[in-house]
């Protein structure tokens, strides 16, 4: 989800370059109803759901037969992989006709593209560089997601039943996937962290993170007192914005949800450890990451025998961390 959200910073650069003209959006099948079904920036949201390695060229052909329906002038490649590039080679066989394929890397089938970017680069940076060949100025600080106002209303609603008076709680996400458990700083750390906070003034601590997160957020609320409110697995992803942007600060691993709530302006404090922050921070002047200084940082593996890239980062360092980033 990261990506997809990082990218609608990009969306709102094109939109604005082309103000009368058509845009379609070509995503999943889930990005389309949780993301952008309220979104006015897109005539049409084409959609294939390639989550299933099965029936794979049921999937091509139906892609295809979608963008033929259409006669595009200019198609924007913001992903660049190896499918995205094999599947816009083949419409160009087909026989149907482009003006213009743009991609981040210079090679077939694209025919715009930037000069190659220094290692590591963030997928914003190489993006941005791929709309500069094209003339389009990169100038959106923040994601851009359209919230509704059912969303707001849930938020309000939420906040009305836990007590959250704006300005005045702060907002942890503290999972990621489960396949990425060694992204999380950990429920104790997360927990002791909460209670220095209240201690320091903070009326009250919000847990947000989705089905994956659960037994986390409950562990780290079966730690703290009646002050910290649990609304993991109870919130919509556009639900988080209007929940963040009314809070003092944000705290968060290395999380799609942590891109989603870097729409707003509010302070936001990414921990990581096995990932590069070069590469995974959220987009915003107002973010700032958080990293052990170890060897072994960076690593992206999916098991370790000692996590030290977390161990090593207290609660007490996260805190003043947090406080100089809200000053």
């Amino acid at each position: 989800m990261g990506d997809v959200v990082l990218a609608t910073a990009l969306f709102e650069d094109i939109a604005r370059a082309f103000p009368d003209r058509e845009i379609h959006l070509d995503t999943q099948p889930s990005w389309r109803d949780m993301l952008f079904a309220d979104d006015p920036r897109f005539r049409r949201i084409l959609t294939v759901d390639w989550s299933t390695r099965r029936n794979r060229l049921a999937q091509m052909l139906a892609w295809l037969r979608q963008v033929r329906s259409t006669d595009y002038d200019l198609i924007i490649d913001l992903q660049g992989n190896d499918r995205s590039r094999l599947m816009l080679a083949l419409l160009r066989l087909s026989g149907h006709r482009v003006r213009y394929l743009l991609g981040n890397r210079r090679r077939l089938p694209y025919d715009i593209a930037p000069e190659e970017p220094v290692l590591p680069a963030h997928a914003i940076t190489r993006n941005r560089a791929a709309l500069a060949a094209a003339g389009i100025a990169g100038l959106t600080p923040r994601p851009v997601l359209h919230v509704s106002e059912r969303h707001r209303t849930r938020a309000q609603e939420l906040m009305k039943k836990s007590g959250l008076v704006p300005g005045n709680y702060g907002v942890f996400l503290p999972g990621c996937n489960a396949a990425g458990h060694l992204k999380r700083w950990g429920a104790a750390r997360y927990a002791l962290l909460a209670e220095q906070l209240h201690q320091s003034g903070v009326a009250r601590v919000v847990l947000i993170g989705g089905p994956d997160e659960i037994d986390e957020c409950c562990r780290i609320a079966g730690l703290c007192g009646p002050w910290l409110v649990n609304l993991c697995g109870q919130t919509e992803i556009l639900d988080v914005p209007p929940l963040c942007e009314s809070a003092s600060f944000v705290v968060g691993n290395d999380t799609g949800t942590a891109h989603v709530a870097a729409m707003t302006s509010t302070p936001m404090t990414i921990i990581c450890g096995p990932t590069d922050p070069r590469r995974v921070k959220p987009l915003g002047d107002n973010v700032s990451t958080l990293q052990a200084d170890l060897p072994c940082i960076n690593c992206y593996r999916k098991a370790c025998s000692h996590h030290s890239c977390m161990a090593v980062l207290t609660p007490t360092a996260v805190l003043h961390h947090v406080q100089r980033a809200i000053d």
